[in-house]
């Protein structure tokens, strides 16, 4: 078995490290939040904690589960790669921006280290279960020696392509997740105008050509029952959106649709609900921002 650096033990890191060393690997853990490290270290004994940047030197593989590109190259430029063994594998799994992801993947490779970009899909429930869906970015070699640890992590490994590959098909994926459920919350929302029960409308559409994630797995579950508990936040949501729109401006590549969903994400994380689940846009979209209306008389 491997041994493990993992940092970052929030919402899915924590499920995610704790089913590694359920599985046997040894984990060296660290996140600013030292209440999360004590949690882990008492439900995994056989854990430890990076107590200086010399742990790091004992790791196979480091692993990041963080919120952002900033934080996991303040993490790497902290200490954390300089620390670790020459060909240290470094995987991130965190939804980073797919640029600088590859721009990371050369730096790191240039010190002789190897880099993963791997980003996950599949929400808490995923992280627990072990069932993720994996897009990796980076070298088949590297990926052969991760496979193990992706195996534990998710039900589906995708080879996706060049590092940051992965990034960039998590963040299109979670554009397209994006847009499903503002489309289907509009939809449930019209029908229920006209005197169609929201319940009979997700019933049409997962019979029927607008069947989708939101309508299968997150309507009924999560917005219908009132819950809004699928464990993904709006702000994170946006965050990925917004990656996606960013990439395809730097790639030359007009999408205006996605740029439409990216507004109207904008402007519920704007109104201050960044920290509600995303199957919170439900009730959100129900009554439109004031800054939502701009964009619309701006468009009109």
């Amino acid at each position: 078995m491997s041994t493990i650096g993992f940092v970052g033990l929030g919402n899915m890191g924590f499920p995610m490290a704790s089913r590694l060393a359920e599985a046997g690997h040894r984990l060296i853990v660290e996140d600013r939040d030292q209440g999360a490290v004590q949690r882990f270290q008492d439900q995994h004994p056989g854990s430890r904690t990076a107590i200086d940047v010399k742990a790091w030197q004992d790791a196979d593989i480091i692993i990041t589960m963080l919120p952002s590109s900033d934080i996991v190259e303040a993490v790497l430029s902290g200490g954390v790669a300089a620390a670790a063994s020459l060909n240290t594998l470094f995987i991130d799994m965190s939804s980073s921006e797919p640029i600088r992801s590859r721009n990371l993947g050369q730096r790191l490779e240039q010190q002789g280290m190897r880099y993963l970009d791997a980003p996950v899909s599949g929400g808490v429930r995923g992280a627990q279960n072990g069932q993720l869906a994996i897009m990796v970015g980076g070298n088949w070699q590297d990926l052969d020696q991760a496979k193990d640890i992706f195996d534990v992590l998710g039900k589906s490994v995708i080879h996706v392509g060049k590092a940051g590959s992965g990034h960039a098909a998590k963040a299109l994926n979670n554009l397209v997740s994006a847009a499903s459920v503002a489309a289907t919350v509009e939809a449930l929302r019209v029908g229920e105008r006209f005197g169609i029960d929201p319940a009979t409308m997700t019933e049409v559409l997962n019979a029927s050509s607008g069947r989708s994630n939101t309508s299968e797995n997150k309507v009924a579950q999560f917005m219908l029952s009132g819950t809004f508990g699928s464990g993904f936040p709006i702000g994170l949501m946006t965050k990925d959106i917004k990656i996606a729109t960013a990439l395809a401006d730097s790639l030359g590549v007009e999408a205006p649709f996605s740029h439409d969903c990216e507004t109207i994400w904008q402007s519920v994380l704007d109104a201050g609900h960044g920290a509600d689940d995303h199957t919170r846009m439900y009730e959100h979209l129900a009554t439109p921002t004031p800054a939502f209306n701009d964009e619309r008389q701006i468009h009109a």
